[in-house]
């Protein structure tokens, strides 16, 4: 499985060790991922999502799955929120 965020698209990052003496050896930095159940409030679904926990920190503070799907453009969503994001929307449209 990819070690990638579902909902913010977030994914390894790449770097350096640097020791005392200035050495450098390539590392990974991978997410800090969680396999989290969010609610739908508009839906009545509950989502299993593995996220980061800065993404989860996000939704929390804004209040919830769907308030931070309707407050994040489509640029910044993966393709899997943004078929979530589209239910929503048509949900609390109708």
């Amino acid at each position: 499985m990819a070690k990638k965020c579902e909902i913010s698209g977030t994914g390894v990052m790449s770097g350096n060790n640097v020791s005392h003496a200035n050495n450098r050896t390539r590392r990974r930095f991978l997410p800090n991922l969680q396999v989290v159940s969010l609610l739908s409030e508009a839906l009545g679904k509950v989502y299993k999502l593995k996220i980061c926990t800065k993404t989860l920190r996000s939704i929390e503070h804004k209040g919830g799955l769907d308030a931070y799907l309707m407050a994040t453009p489509d640029g910044k969503l993966t393709a899997e929120a943004k078929k979530i994001k589209k239910v929503v929307a048509d949900k609390v449209s109708a």
